[in-house]
């Protein structure tokens, strides 16, 4: 009599993983943004409700309290400040002015120092420890610093003058003055910052482009035009990018050095003192955000132009 044998069922491979659901194969798919959600959420809100109650504020006519009540008035505050000529529009131009004259100046003085500490020397450390002293000290403390030394009476800067005879200065006290005055200030304190962000730059760079220009035999101002600074420009546009934004919304060191209004006759007065005034001096809350928002715009635009010429320039590389 044959056996008769029953198949038997194939062992379980210990290899086989269960199935995964679908929604965490969907999050492992996408951790790096919910990772990042939480941060970013906090970050949008913190953004999006100031913004949003500022925007609705401009299409108001608030004054004397954000609790009192008021009326819905549409673009009005904004065709009036377009309006204004005599001091929406010379805040617009003291504004640019000073961006651009501090971020000129900041840029040049920047580069040429970052050079100057770009190749080892003796005293090194002691040196860039000198030139980053003006960014210890807060602006208020460095505009309050400056206005005791530019004082027309008691001032160093006249007395240093006298000793080379020439006259005393009005400088923050005159009306053309005061305006090159602080932008001289803002140099001062912020040229430090795009020194770091060029030294930086400049220490990324290989050595292999400047040892092949010197061996065609290109000269020191040669390098620099057509080596070090084609390879250095993605760095420089981000230095102007910052510094730039951060100039344009220069406020402590203006209202340290000149008060109210950017001083009796307004001449230093730029958009951010002149918001600051509508809402804390006058209390026109509606007109403060209007010019708030537009100067938000502005921002944005030339945020927009530099990171364009950032990636034109990283596109060229």
């Amino acid at each position: 009599m044959s056996a008769v044998t029953t198949p038997s069922k194939a062992p379980r491979s210990a290899n086989v993983m269960p199935e995964t659901p679908g929604w965490a194969r969907w999050a492992n798919d996408h951790r790096k943004w919910l990772f990042a959600a939480p941060a970013m959420a906090f970050v949008i809100a913190l953004i999006i409700f100031p913004l949003a109650w500022t925007l609705y504020l401009s299409l108001t006519d608030s004054r004397g309290s954000v609790r009192a009540e008021s009326n819905f008035i549409g673009l009005q505050n904004y065709f009036d400040v377009l309006a204004d000529t005599d001091r929406f529009w010379p805040a617009v131009g003291r504004t640019a002015a000073f961006t651009g004259v501090a971020l000129l100046f900041e840029v040049v003085l920047g580069m040429a120092i970052a050079l100057l500490l770009w190749r080892p020397f003796k005293g090194e450390k002691w040196v860039r420890v000198a030139i980053l002293l003006p960014l210890v000290a807060t602006p208020v403390a460095v505009g309050m610093m400056w206005r005791l030394i530019f004082d027309p009476n008691i001032g160093m800067a006249n007395q240093i003058l006298g000793w080379v005879g020439i006259g005393p200065q009005p400088w923050l006290a005159g009306q053309s003055s005061a305006l090159p005055t602080t932008i001289f200030i803002d140099i001062w304190q912020w040229t430090p910052m795009v020194v770091l962000i060029l030294l930086a730059g400049l220490t990324s760079l290989s050595d292999e482009p400047q040892e092949a220009a010197m061996i065609d035999g290109a000269s020191a101002w040669q390098r620099f035009r057509h080596v070090t600074l084609p390879l250095l420009m993605p760095t420089v546009i981000v230095a102007v990018l910052l510094r730039g934004i951060d100039a344009l919304k220069t406020f402590d060191i203006l209202y340290a050095t000149k008060g109210r209004g950017g001083g009796s006759f307004n001449e230093v007065e730029t958009l951010n003192v002149y918001a600051y005034g509508l809402s804390f001096d006058y209390n026109e809350y509606g007109r403060s955000s209007t010019v708030l928002i537009l100067f938000f715009l502005i921002i944005i635009g030339v945020m927009w132009a530099l990171t364009a010429r950032r990636k034109k320039e990283a596109a060229r590389r």
